[in-house]
C-alpha cells in the first residue's frame, strides 16, 4: 500500500501549534529570526505550510514580518504590553458582566482552570489561561466584542510567558481566577467584573514599575533607562 500523504492544511496547523508552543515556552525568543528553511527542516515539511503558519501567527501577532528583517518572534516591551492590557481592561470586564447576567454557564472556565493547575510547562498553562478567560467573555452575547479580545489573546498570552520566565507567580494568578469563577458562579455581575479588571490591572502594577494610571484610563509607562525591554515580574 502507498501512504496517503497529510493534507496541506493538517501540516500547516502542526506546524503552527509548534512554532506557537516554542515561542510561549521561550525556546524561541522575542526578536528571534524564524528562517522558513530551518523550521521547514525541524518539522519535517516543505517551505509552504512553514509560510502559512508565519502568516497566521502575524496575524494574530505573535510574529513580525518585515521586508528588510524577514520573520521574527515580536517584541515585548512595554508599548506592546500597554496596548494590549489597555484593550482588555477597556472590553472584558464589561463582556464578563454581561455573560454573568445571561445567565451564562462557567463549565469551560473551570475545566480551563483544572488544565492551568495540572499543565507541566508554561505554554500549556498559558494557553490554559488563555481559554478561561475567553470562557468568560465569549458568552457576552456580542460576538463582536468576542472576536475583538479573541485578536489580543496570543499577545497577552506572550506577555504572560515573558513575564512568567522573569519571575514565576501563576499561583497567585491561579488564585485570582477562582475568586473571579466564584463570583460568577454566585451571580455577582458587578463583582465579578471588578475582581477580573483588579486582576488585568494588577498586572502592570507589578510587571512595570513605572505603570501609572492617565486620564483615559490604565497606561504603562516606560521604564527609566530601559527604552527597549520591560523588566516583567508577573502576569495573569
Amino acid at each position: 500500500m502507498t501512504s496517503v500523504p497529510t493534507p496541506i492544511p493538517s501540516r500547516t496547523q502542526f506546524v503552527l501549534e509548534g512554532i506557537k508552543h516554542r515561542i510561549l515556552t521561550g525556546r524561541l525568543t522575542p526578536g528571534q529570526a524564524l528562517v522558513e528553511t530551518e523550521l521547514a527542516a525541524q518539522f519535517g515539511v516543505s517551505k509552504t505550510p512553514v509560510r502559512e503558519a508565519l502568516k497566521t501567527l502575524a496575524g494574530t501577532g505573535l510574529v513580525v514580518m518585515s521586508q528588510y528583517k524577514g520573520v521574527t518572534v515580536r517584541m515585548v516591551d512595554a508599548d506592546m504590553a500597554r496596548e494590549v492590557y489597555d484593550v482588555r481592561l477597556l472590553l472584558e470586564p464589561e463582556a464578563l458582566r454581561r455573560s454573568v447576567r445571561r445567565g451564562a454557564s462557567w463549565d469551560a472556565a473551570s475545566d480551563a482552570l483544572t488544565r492551568a493547575d495540572e499543565a507541566t510547562d508554561t505554554a500549556e498553562r498559558s494557553l490554559a489561561n488563555r481559554e478561561f478567560h475567553r470562557a468568560l467573555y465569549v458568552p457576552c452575547g456580542n460576538p463582536l466584542l468576542g472576536r475583538m479580545l479573541d485578536e489580543v489573546r496570543d499577545q497577552a498570552a506572550l506577555v504572560s510567558a515573558v513575564a512568567w520566565a522573569a519571575d514565576p507567580s501563576w499561583e497567585r494568578e491561579a488564585a485570582e481566577h477562582r475568586e473571579i469563577l466564584r463570583l460568577a458562579l454566585d451571580g455577582d455581575a458587578d463583582g465579578a467584573a471588578a475582581a477580573l479588571h483588579a486582576h488585568i490591572a494588577s498586572f502592570v502594577e507589578r510587571a512595570f514599575p513605572g505603570a501609572h494610571d492617565g486620564d483615559e484610563g490604565p497606561h504603562v509607562g516606560r521604564i527609566p533607562g530601559d527604552h527597549d525591554t520591560p523588566r516583567p515580574r508577573t502576569a495573569p
